[in-house]
């Protein structure tokens, strides 16, 4: 059982990442996570938000890892930064710019109108700017820096994610890299 849900869960943040929360239907996730039907209801009583909320929650945390594990990867802050934009231009390259941020994609389609939705997209950015102001004050910046780094840092790579979708181009990733980079060195130098 354990196992539908997590096929189900799965499924669900692959679709809103390719097509969003109103593009993906209940039929659809079941048949791309090989469940059946009623399995939903069973695992999430609430329906499709219920199961929405829990997938922005989880898929919140797995990118937080993603990203502070690539932030990990150097002790150079302008080194990780560099790593972690390029990183993130290869996987829109190689899904044909089809696969960006679940949290992202559902915060734009439904912070206005779903309560629930917008509670839970706001707490994993948050969530997202606590572990990079984490990591930045690791890296020897003051917290107040860090903070502003960490935000810089979440809000231009989810922006550069929109144009780069919309552009089928990594341009305004690697703008952006060099942007944060530069707010990174000017802050060092403080």
């Amino acid at each position: 059982m354990a196992d539908t849900k997590a096929r189900i869960l799965h499924a669900t943040g692959e679709l809103f990442r390719r097509q969003g929360y109103t593009g993906t239907g209940l039929k659809q996730i079941v048949a791309e996570a090989g469940a059946p039907f009623g399995s939903i209801y069973h695992f999430f009583p609430g329906g499709k938000q219920q199961l929405a909320a829990e997938v922005i929650r989880s898929s919140g945390r797995a990118y937080q890892d993603l990203v502070v594990a690539l932030l990990d990867a150097s002790p150079d802050p302008v080194v990780a930064i560099e790593t972690s934009f390029a990183a993130a231009a290869e996987t829109l390259v190689a899904t044909g710019y089809a696969d960006a941020c679940p949290i992202a994609t559902v915060a734009l389609e439904v912070a206005s109108t779903d309560e629930t939705l917008r509670a839970a997209t706001a707490e994993v950015f948050a969530g997202w700017v606590d572990a990079g102001t984490d990591r930045f004050v690791r890296w020897g910046f003051a917290t107040p820096d860090a903070r502003r780094l960490a935000i810089a840092l979440i809000t231009s790579l989810e922006g550069a994610f929109l144009l780069c979708r919309a552009a089928r181009s990594t341009e305004a990733l690697d703008a952006a890299a060099g942007a944060v980079v530069a707010a990174v060195r000017a802050a060092q130098q403080t």
